[in-house]
């Protein structure tokens, strides 16, 4: 009987194994997974087209300069997140920027947040 017991909880093992995804580049439900390839240059054109656009409204004009992270999270939505340089023209500054989309939101569906060192408050802007 133990025999037959070792022979499940092995085969069960095998099992939850061949369950994990099989490629890196795979997003993960809540998880936070590093980006590179292809999804890292489809997140950096997001990023500068969400900061292009931010720029369009009542936001700084920032240029996004040596990025050092980006970071994926698939949630309602997708949550990327970067560790980079931003340039308004006259100042460089270490920054967080996170962005946020829902695109079958038709109003609302982008949330960019970004922090930079030194700066007390956060510019949080949704369109």
């Amino acid at each position: 009987m133990s025999g037959l017991k070792s022979m499940c909880i092995f085969g069960l093992v095998l099992l939850s194994l061949a369950a994990l995804p099989s490629s890196a580049e795979e997003l993960i439900l809540n998880g936070v997974s590093e980006l590179e390839g292809d999804q890292r240059k489809e997140a950096l054109a997001l990023l500068n087209a969400t900061l292009a656009q931010l720029a369009t409204g009542n936001g700084p004009s920032y240029k996004a300069i040596n990025v050092t992270s980006v970071t994926g999270q698939v949630v309602s939505g997708t949550l990327n997140t970067y560790e980079l340089e931003l340039d308004n023209g006259s100042d460089k500054k270490q920054c967080n920027v996170k962005i946020w989309t829902r695109p079958w939101l038709q109003k609302d569906g982008t949330n960019i947040k970004i922090k930079c060192t030194g700066d007390d408050g956060e510019i949080d802007s949704t369109w």
